[in-house]
């Protein structure tokens, strides 16, 4: 029989392995840097959360990091960098208050829940046109894009790159010749190459794999600046955050100093393509698990399966308190699925190691194994 809560019971020190699909998993390193760099940050006697952001200190972590993250993704010049509050969510409304005109027509891809968020947020704004979607089979599929049909005069086009609660992602840029393309990143970015120069606007909420939640980084064309409508916000206008190095107030500093450490480590990994080839067997380990499994089971086309979030279902839901009871009493953590799509979900970002994925798989294993 499966082992006792007792025999598996974790001790106080000891880390879980995190599956959350945000805020998720950040590197132990990085939080033991931080732990230790708390109190008295470089030797400058306060914590980075006490700094001045207009102080040299902070000024000094802040331009580190843009560049960093400039090396990781290769970003263009003409592309500004901005380190913004609000999540990736306050996109859905910042997309077209900067981009999409009075009057303006914009191309939305429906794929999952996060588009469907980004589209009902998009039409307080103007008009919506649901060029392609995957809704009808429950969005098991992304759309090919000889499918699409896009407005002839849109603003531009916006599809979510990964979508974490239905376990879609991209693994092709879409061709969308002058139109400006926008993308959602927020659970993808950083988990593997990505040609940043077809892109007229990315963002991502950090708390994927970037940092900790309250930031969003926005990679957008500098010609692109200063399109905002007039009743935008000045807080929400690009064009006054990148003219302000991202500090027109006071931003989330703490927040960026560990993106910051983040993308340190993630360049002394090896960069974006070592980390793709981690990536790449993590989620190839479990999918196969699922798909060789009469248990569990994992309903989005292959061709279009998450490398970051993977949904599966048990075949009898009744199992299901009993699966994730045995996984949290092993350190398993989070892996219970959306409240929108029931069923399980196991996150596997960058901070996730191959040992969380290894011990996840003996779990599925013997749990299937003993109830056989």
């Amino acid at each position: 029989m499966i082992s006792s809560t007792e025999e598996h019971d974790m001790g106080s020190n000891e880390r879980a392995f995190n599956f959350s699909a945000g805020p998720g998993a950040l590197p132990e390193e990085v939080l033991r840097q931080a732990r230790d760099e708390l109190l008295n940050r470089g030797g400058c006697g306060v914590s980075v959360a006490e700094m001045s952001h207009r102080g040299e200190h902070f000024i000094a972590i802040a331009e580190q990091a843009e560049r960093d993250l400039r090396d990781l993704l290769a970003i263009p010049a003409d592309h500004a960098v901005l380190f913004l509050q609000g999540g990736g969510s306050q996109q859905f409304a910042q997309v077209p208050l900067n981009l999409l005109p009075e009057g303006g027509c914009a191309d939305y891809i429906d794929t999952g829940f996060w588009s469907v968020r980004a589209i009902e947020e998009a039409r307080r704004y103007g008009r919506i046109n649901i060029a392609a979607s995957s809704h009808d089979d429950g969005y098991r599929h992304i759309p090919r894009q000889a499918r699409w049909r896009l407005s002839a005069s849109s603003a531009y086009v916006h599809y979510t790159a990964n979508e974490t609660i239905d376990g879609l992602e991209f693994d092709w840029i879409p061709e969308v010749g002058d139109t400006p393309l926008v993308a959602d990143f927020s659970a993808n970015i950083l988990s593997r190459p990505l040609d940043v120069s077809r892109f007229a606007l990315i963002y991502a909420g950090a708390q994927k794999n970037i940092g900790p939640s309250g930031l969003a980084v926005v990679i957008v064309r500098k010609d692109l600046l200063g399109r905002a409508r007039r009743c935008c916000p000045t807080m929400l206008d690009y064009r006054i955050a990148a003219g302000h190095g991202s500090m027109y107030n006071t931003p989330p500093t703490f927040a960026w100093y560990l993106a910051g450490l983040i993308f340190r480590w993630l360049k002394a990994q090896g960069g974006l393509t070592a980390i793709a080839e981690i990536n790449r067997r993590k989620q190839k380990r479990l999918y196969d698990t699922i798909d060789a499994s009469g248990l569990y089971v994992n309903r989005v086309e292959a061709k279009d399966r998450s490398w970051m979030n993977v949904p599966f279902r048990l075949v009898d839901d009744r199992l299901d308190e009993a699966f994730l009871a045995g996984a949290e009493v092993r350190g398993l953590l989070y892996l219970k699925g959306h409240r929108a799509t029931g069923g399980m979900r196991a996150s596997l970002y960058n901070a996730v190691s191959e040992a969380a994925v290894d011990a996840l798989v003996a779990y599925m294993t013997e749990f299937e194994r003993e109830r056989g």
